[in-house]
């Protein structure tokens, strides 16, 4: 069920969001930019992103399941359920895990598909 208004509101259900693949993996999208361009909210499984970066889009990523390692700008860093991951514009990341994370990703502004370039 999905409830759009004028009244300057959205309410979705998980379940009714649609499901992609895309560069990080699978991704269940309750929010995007065909919604709002302020911003998105992603549920992503990842087991081996491509190491990308955005020029506009700040992403935060909230670790939900799954252990795995994340290089953030040539860093590489441990990560785990509970941890919050803040990634500025113009920062190369990718993530990667043997059994996959499941992550929410949220960006401001929503990302845009032309807003992801992919790093060597």
């Amino acid at each position: 069920m999905t409830v759009a208004t004028s009244n300057g509101y959205l309410v979705r259900r998980l379940e009714d969001a649609p499901t992609v693949a895309c560069p990080c993996g699978q991704s269940t999208r309750p929010l995007t930019r065909a919604d709002t361009p302020a911003c998105n909210f992603h549920i992503t499984f990842i087991t081996d992103s491509v190491r990308h970066f955005h020029k506009k889009c700040t992403e935060v990523y909230y670790i939900l399941e799954g252990y795995g390692k994340m290089e953030l700008a040539g860093d590489t860093v441990e990560i785990e359920p509970g941890m919050v991951i803040y990634i500025e514009p113009g920062t190369p990341h990718r993530l990667w895990s043997t059994e996959g994370v499941r992550t929410i990703v949220f960006g401001v502004p929503a990302l845009d598909p032309e807003d992801e370039y992919f790093v060597a």
